[in-house]
């Protein structure tokens, strides 16, 4: 059956890719506006499931990428993705079937959609993170097989850059180069893939999983951890658990070689009254303990949400003073094979932590 994309699911895929975004991914609300602006103008867009898509199908995701703190200021126009886009297309000589997400957090669970109502074309429901990730090459691509290359890379200014490299990991050095000389912020079409690829090396259903829990916490009235907890439960990532309550007492944020870095530190409230919460982040949670001790760590998600309306909160606002409620989902199998921890475990952070799933909720 095909499903398709309007204003309102914008709102709830935006809602719902802020908790699996895990605090980065680029401003949600800036993502949303431009997709449905897009939307409003050109039409809805068609959700495809990956196992709907033919063997040459040929599809290139569109994201932006950059610093968070940035991307609130430089406001998108929606047309920047797409000429990245068009860029490869014309390096390839071959038309976009489709485009997708590279990954289902904050704005780069939405910017696609503006993309595919420009062009016309479907969005398939997958991606590549299952999470937000901070640089490029942490990408189930790029872990099972799949070159970034060509890339391509362009600003609000219209400039666009062509990048062709022999390794992912090149890929992010170059394009977060060019993103930082381009201003802090860029949108890069990158992983031209076909069908098959994208069936083998993609994350299923996650534009889905986003849409769902966005209308679970437009729906619940009172206890938007239960509305979590029942989506995630239905679905390939471990149902979701609270970590830990409490009032945010210090927040440190610098903006470092395109990327935000910081920690921020929560002083425990009720149940979890005495103790103290570290989360450290590069745009994205990246790992939480409790008094000193890790009690989760990338690749599982760590999402930090407003205790009395429990809405999600992204890195770059969270407050001295919020009272907070610190959730943990476990990733999907294919986000915690051996060769996906070598490139996002906690070591590839810097994080002194050994990797262990998080169990789902009693």
């Amino acid at each position: 059956m095909t499903v398709e994309i309007g204003v309102e699911e914008i709102e709830d895929i935006a809602l719902g890719a802020t908790v699996l975004g895990t605090g980065g991914g680029g401003d949600p609300h800036v993502g949303k506006l431009v997709a449905k602006q897009a939307i409003e103008e050109f039409g809805p867009v068609e959700l495809l499931p990956p196992d709907k898509l033919d063997a040459d199908d040929f599809v290139i995701p569109t994201a932006q990428m950059g610093a968070p703190t940035v991307s609130v200021e430089k406001l998108p126009s929606g047309r920047e993705a797409v000429t990245s886009m068009e860029r490869i297309e014309r390096e390839l000589g071959k038309t976009a079937d489709a485009t997708m997400p590279i990954e289902c957090g904050g704005i780069n669970s939405t910017f696609p959609f503006a993309v595919a109502a420009r062009r016309g074309l479907p969005v398939v429901d997958a991606d590549g993170m299952g999470r937000a990730f901070p640089e490029l090459q942490h990408e189930t691509f790029n872990i099972y097989g799949v070159s970034g290359t060509p890339a391509a890379v362009s600003d609000e200014q219209g400039s666009t850059c062509l990048i062709e490299t022999e390794d992912n990991d090149q890929l992010e050095w170059l394009a977060r180069g060019v993103t930082v000389r381009m201003g802090g912020v860029a949108y890069v079409s990158d992983y031209p893939m076909t069908g098959t690829q994208i069936k083998e090396t993609a994350i299923p259903g996650t534009m889905s999983l986003a849409k769902n829990l966005g209308r679970a916490l437009r729906l619940a009235e009172d206890d938007a951890m239960s509305a979590i907890r029942e989506v995630t439960r239905e679905s390939i990532y471990g149902e979701a658990r609270s970590l830990f309550e409490g009032k945010i007492v210090d927040v440190q944020r610098r903006t470092e070689r395109g990327f935000v870095f910081g920690h921020v530190d929560i002083d425990g409230l009720d149940g979890d009254e005495g103790s103290t919460m570290r989360i450290e982040f590069q745009n994205e949670n990246l790992g939480a303990a409790v008094d000193g001790s890790y009690v989760a760590t990338v690749p599982d998600l760590i999402t930090v949400l407003d205790r009395e309306t429990g809405g999600p909160i992204p890195t770059e606002s969270l407050r001295y003073g919020a009272r907070v409620r610190v959730l943990g989902i476990r990733t999907p199998e294919i986000m915690r094979t051996p060769a996906a921890l070598d490139v996002w475990g906690p070591a590839s952070f810097g994080l002194e932590a050994t990797y262990e799933p998080l169990a789902d909720h009693p």
